[in-house]
Formats: structure tokens, sequence, C-alpha cells
């Protein structure tokens, strides 16, 4: 599964970051894509949905916050996380979604802390 997740790293509580994933072109193709993230010592939940042809939708704790998006010519998937708060410490992934059953590939860790 070609799934690699990058733009992760420190942040104060309030800042940004971009994050980005790489994902296979038949992944991209076929399927609705997804932002996942497991907190420490937690399950890994869905946090953002991009449907084929259908706008985005969020889970509410980032409704508001976190923007996702896609460039199909670069197979590649974003997400914008904005005013970011110590509970969006993570490992974040992205996926189709329903989750390949391939795998998950690379995730990236962000942390939000003062």
């Amino acid at each position: 599964v070609q799934l690699q997740a990058s733009g992760g790293g420190l942040v104060q509580p309030g800042g940004s970051l971009r994050l980005a994933c790489v994902a296979s072109e038949r992944m991209f193709r076929d399927n609705a894509m997804g932002w996942y993230r497991q907190p420490p010592g937690l399950m890994r939940d869905v946090i953002a949905v991009l449907p084929r042809g259908s706008p985005p939708h969020y889970l509410p704790p980032v409704k508001g916050r976190f923007t996702i998006s896609a460039d199909t010519a670069k197979t590649t998937l974003y997400l914008q996380m904005d005013n970011l708060k110590p509970e969006d410490t993570a490992i974040y992934y992205c996926n189709s979604v329903p989750p390949n059953s391939g795998g998950w590939g690379q995730g990236t860790q962000v942390t939000v802390s003062s």
C-alpha cells in the first residue's frame, strides 16, 4: 500500500500545520479518501473525509478548524490544521474510506504543546 503521510511536528496551541499524504493513483481514483488519527492510548478514528464528487465532512472535534483537500494530479491528500489544541496530539494517517485492507502506511506525529 502506498500511503506516506508527512508534515507533522511540534506546534504550540493555536498554531497551524499542513499535512500531506501521497497515495496510489488507483486508490485516489476509486475511493473516498480520509484522514485518521490515533491519540496516545486510544483507537484510530477517521476525522475528515473527502468523498468522490461530494463536499468534505468532518467529525465535530475538528470541524471548523481542519480542512481536507486533494491534488488529484499529484495523488496527494492534504489536511490543513488551524487553531490546534493539545487534544489534537496524535499520529495522523491517510487512507481510503473505508480503510484499505492492505495496510496503513506511514503516519506522521503531531504534538501540540506549549
